[in-house]
């Protein structure tokens, strides 16, 4: 990876792009520094610090602690992702969507300006909830309407720059630039979590003591990050045999190629939408501030509640967790089933002379897949529990809270090997000469690796 990098430092273009995105990135953190106005920075403090959770911290992470500062950035790209995830569920279920997306790039630009604005109303929505909400609650040193219209036309216009500044990147600089965004706001709250653990493992206790913890801390984290990887980049090759057609004199088809599909082909969507579902009612609790009661709302609550889970002094609240997992394996199967048609690949196999060797073109072509697909989920799915559920395990029994989860280890992974494979093509297309060339084709085949 660093040997990418250092050679696309070498290409005036890719050099011009990387830093065109550094640029970006900058303006994004500072951003993230600057206040909204009217906001009582005290009452911000205190409210996040009585309303912890999972929910929390990926607000915290996504937004790389611009929403607990209540920044201009405070709603960050979130509405952006809900908004694509919204319109990725509509274009399966609406067929005017449909027939957009297979209209080629003319029908993309159409979804995507249909996204931006679903995502300006998302935003508008969430900052008005927010402002009114948290206003009543003493978030505005003035509740009144010119102030809460301030607030919801600065957050709205916030989280429009941001998708704008993300579309940039995509365009003039490497990777895709959202995923860029959110990964600068991932890395940006690291420093914080890991002082977080050094002060609550290491700090003041003996040598040897202090050793041991620094170097679990170390292994654990190296070893979620291996198997990430392992996770992100394993897949399952099926083979595809396409049969000869011979015209004149000249023979088409006969290659051999193959359907890859990733083990984790649902990516961290099924963990987003579980840890949405369970942690929204407590959002909404605390916007209200209910759920402080002993009654068996507040009780059902708690053990909706992230902090609750894997402590020993109350198991009874880690059923939450199991609920949790289930729906984890849920969401797995139903967005894998919206986002892949096994249906559609067979026919396209078979318009095109393509089979499966062993296997009848058609319906035994469909079942095959669908059955492969189902073992692909199932695996998915444990390696996302696996990963979501050790920062749970530690924070129950360890009491390490930290915004740093699974996801985003996920997250950071899947953006930094996705731009590191972008980068290798554009490096490939810019040293590409040439057959006839033996100098460019040398150039382009040590990029490769070869």
């Amino acid at each position: 990876m660093l040997k990418t990098v250092r050679r696309a430092f070498q290409i005036e273009d890719i050099r011009k792009r990387i830093f065109y995105t550094f640029a970006m990135l900058i303006v994004v953190r500072l951003g993230s520094q600057l206040p909204t106005p009217g906001v009582d920075p005290t009452f911000v403090q205190e409210f996040f610090e009585q309303n912890t959770g999972d929910a929390f911290n990926f607000f915290e992470a996504f937004t790389g602690g611009s929403f607990t500062n209540f920044s201009v950035f405070a709603l960050s790209i979130t509405p952006y992702i809900t908004s694509s995830i919204i319109m990725q569920l509509l274009t399966i279920a609406i067929p005017k969507l449909e027939e957009m997306q297979k209209e080629g790039e003319e029908g993309r630009k159409k979804i995507a300006a249909i996204t931006r604005y679903v995502t300006v109303a998302l935003a508008l929505i969430e900052s008005t909830a927010l402002a009114v909400g948290l206003g009543r609650q003493g978030l505005l040193e003035n509740y009144s309407f010119v102030d809460c219209a301030i607030v919801v036309c600065t957050l709205t216009a916030g989280s429009a720059f941001l998708m704008w500044i993300g579309e940039r990147i995509t365009e003039n600089g490497v990777g895709n630039g959202i995923s860029i965004v959110l990964l600068i706001n991932i890395l940006s709250r690291l420093p914080q979590d890991l002082t977080t653990l050094y002060n609550q493992f290491v700090s003041g206790k003996k040598i040897a003591q202090a050793g041991l913890a620094a170097l679990i801390i170390v292994l654990v984290i190296l070893a979620v990050v291996i198997f990430v990887v392992l996770l992100q980049s394993g897949e399952r090759r099926i083979a595809v045999q396409y049969s000869k057609k011979v015209q004149g004199r000249k023979t088409y088809g006969g290659q051999s190629t193959h359907i890859p599909l990733r083990v984790n082909t649902s990516g961290v969507i099924p963990v987003i939408f579980a840890s949405s579902l369970m942690q929204t009612p407590i959002v909404i609790a605390g916007f209200v501030g209910a759920g402080e009661g002993t009654g068996i709302g507040s009780q059902i609550l708690m053990g909706m509640n992230s902090n609750n889970w894997c402590d020993p002094s109350q198991p009874i609240y880690s059923i939450g967790l199991v609920f949790y997992i289930l729906l984890t394996i849920f969401f797995a199967y139903f967005y894998t089933s919206i986002t892949f048609n096994p249906l559609e690949i067979a026919n396209n196999m078979k318009k095109s002379g393509g089979f499966i060797p062993g296997i009848r073109p058609g319906k035994p072509t469909v079942e095959y897949l669908q059955k492969i697909l189902n073992y692909i989920i199932f695996i998915g799915a444990c390696g996302l529990i696996i990963v979501q559920v050790i920062p749970f395990f530690f924070n129950g029994v360890f009491g390490a809270n930290v915004s740093f989860g699974g996801t985003s280890l996920i997250i950071i992974v899947g953006v930094v090997l996705d731009t590191i494979k972008k980068i290798e093509s554009q490096m490939l297309v810019r040293n590409y000469t040439g057959f006839l060339n033996n100098k460019g084709s040398n150039m382009t085949n040590s990029f490769l690796g070869y």
